[in-house]
């Protein structure tokens, strides 16, 4: 697959375990791969932005870190939450790893991938993508194979229209590829 869609294998991987972890902790939401691969693309083309690349270890080269989301035009103003432990900002948050999470919905949502114990890390894919996919499901209150569900779970992921038809067209395009001989 990864060679199909130009999607790094560690990435396809993340987001192909977290479909299934979310296949058994929530069967009714109905989240693809494709989904998760989407919003992977636009938010950190997988891992690999500003010189970044995703490792083996399922980590970026470099933590991924957004821009202060200080209400400047376009951006939401969001006071630090986290005391700037996930995104070193003890002002502003600021939108952290692969999957690209502000701080307080990481908090809620998140959920380590390998089961070891460990706490989930925001630059780890797998955690990334499974914590992404738990908070696409909203708790397992959305049917993502609806239009309508769909639609609604990645405004709630970033509530931009345009956002929405970007990762639309990526995972339409990576679904695609999945059934293409």
């Amino acid at each position: 697959m990864a060679s199909k869609t130009d999607i790094p294998l560690r990435a396809v991987h993340a987001y192909a375990a977290a479909d299934l972890a979310m296949q058994r902790e929530a069967p009714a939401c109905r989240i693809s791969w494709a989904t998760l691969a989407g919003i992977g693309r636009v938010e950190s083309r997988h891992g690999n932005i500003n010189g970044s690349r995703l490792q083996d270890n399922g980590l970026p080269t470099r933590p991924i870190i957004g821009i202060p989301l200080d209400g400047s035009p376009g951006l939401r103003a969001i006071r630090d939450t986290d005391g700037g432990r996930l995104d070193g900002d003890t002002t502003w948050d600021r939108a952290v790893g692969p999957m690209q999470f502000i701080p307080g919905t990481w908090n809620r949502w998140a959920k380590r991938a390998a089961g070891d114990g460990q706490p989930a890390d925001p630059q780890n894919i797998d955690d990334a993508a499974l914590t992404a996919a738990r908070y696409l499901c909203g708790g397992g209150a959305r049917d993502l194979g609806t239009g309508q569900g769909w639609w609604a779970a990645v405004m709630a992921y970033n509530n931009s229209v345009q956002y929405g038809q970007s990762v639309f067209s990526g995972a339409d395009a990576y679904a695609r590829a999945s059934v293409a001989p």
